[in-house]
């Protein structure tokens, strides 16, 4: 249809208004999977609160600053923010290109951290320190980057068309691209981040569609690895007494015992209720040792009670959720295994973590996701959220 002297109608037809661009069913804030971003955006929020109730007294750590800790939490949260919208921006399907470069640029840094740019942090030589109280910790992007570099190559030729399901050279090929950075990670020695990695690389292959020998033949060899791990004296001293607490809890409780019996204590005493944020005597006391990175659920226990805690737990438990379902409805293998690749790695992080506080997990120094105070976790689960909305985003709409 036309209009008069020949010009078209949609020439003479209003542009939608910048609302009306926002409300449209085809628009990305409307495509978005919105209980994950607000269910991570409170996860994040109760987090400042809990980092801030755990350091405002700690004055040999905030140097006099009461609002030190809760300041950069709030600022690390802002740049997770902003990471996670360009991780939308560019698509995780542009990403998908760019594996090559990233996973590049993944093994550079972590091997950077074995040169004398390294530094030793809480037992652990994973980070390297850039300037200004700032520090980096390049494991935490390897968990990314491991995934989308699986990914990439597990679902190459299925979304293609030419397989049903990745054949075993592709499998062994993605299998021997994630050892190389979680060997390097092995040596600095950060046996968290690596128990995080195998999760993850289990549950890709998992999603798949791998044949189940290699899943049983990678429990087998994770089971083997620990072994020699052990056996071989591959790790320090102090993670070997964590493991010995966990197995005897009463084992050296002023000791290795020590953190594992407080943070149960804190939580224990908060029954139902808790004692009020800034009102828990174990934080007050500063008796359990990092707890605002490792044991920061102990802050939840002791002060916001069971109710608190088992807030941030139903909140993790929607982003699941929520992942599972986007995972199930994406419509290209890529889509699925990296749904797949964060959701293992989400669930099993938070498990361990607040499994450690509990005493039922060992201590492993694992940040709870958006809880725990930590620029690069911080940064790195912003992303895994940004690849989940890009994902949900591109996939084709129903009628």
């Amino acid at each position: 249809m036309t209009a008069p002297h020949g010009f078209s109608v949609s020439r003479y037809a209003p542009e939608r208004g910048t609302l009306a661009k926002l409300a449209a069913r085809d628009s990305v804030l409307r495509r978005l999977d919105w209980p994950i971003l607000l269910s991570a955006l409170a996860l994040s929020g109760i987090g400042s609160l809990l980092v801030w109730s755990a350091t405002r007294g700690r004055t040999e750590l905030n140097n006099g600053d009461p609002y030190y800790f809760l300041f950069r939490h709030l600022l690390n949260t802002g740049i997770g923010l902003a990471l996670m919208i360009g991780t939308i921006w560019l698509g995780h399907r542009t990403l998908r290109g760019a594996v090559p470069i990233l996973y590049t640029l993944s093994i550079v840094l972590i091997l950077a951290v074995l040169t004398p740019l390294g530094a030793t942090i809480n037992g652990a030589h994973a980070w390297i320190v850039v300037g200004g109280g700032f520090s980096l910790q390049p494991s935490e992007f390897v968990k990314i980057t491991i995934i989308l570099v699986m990914a990439m190559l597990l679902a190459a030729k299925v979304d293609a068309g030419d397989q049903l399901h990745p054949d075993h050279r592709t499998v062994a090929k993605a299998l021997a691209l994630a050892a190389l950075p979680m060997g390097i990670v092995m040596l600095m020695p950060d046996l968290g981040s690596v128990m995080v990695m195998a999760v993850i690389v289990l549950g890709v292959l998992l999603a798949s569609g791998a044949s189940n020998r290699w899943v049983l033949g990678l429990i087998g060899a994770g089971v083997l690895g620990a072994v020699l791990v052990t056996t071989l004296g591959m790790l320090d001293e102090y993670q070997i007494n964590r493991f010995a607490a966990f197995a005897n809890p009463d084992l050296d409780p002023s000791g290795v015992g020590y953190n594992t019996n407080q943070a149960r204590i804190a939580i224990g005493s908060g029954g139902l209720l808790g004692s009020g944020l800034f009102k828990g005597s174990q934080t007050t006391g500063q008796f359990v040792p990092e707890q605002q990175t490792d044991f920061v659920f102990t802050v939840a226990g002791e002060e916001l009670g069971f109710v608190g805690a088992g807030l941030i737990l139903v909140l993790l438990g929607v982003i699941l959720w929520r992942s599972c379902r986007i995972a199930r409805e994406t419509t290209e293998l890529y889509g699925t295994v990296v749904a797949a690749g964060i959701i293992a790695w989400f669930a099993f992080q938070s498990f361990e973590n607040i499994g450690m506080t509990l005493g039922i997990m060992p201590v492993a120094g694992l940040p709870l996701p958006f809880v725990s105070y930590g620029g690069s976790s911080m940064f790195a689960v912003w992303v895994a959220i940004g690849l989940l909305q890009s994902i949900r985003v591109q996939r084709p709409m129903t009628a």
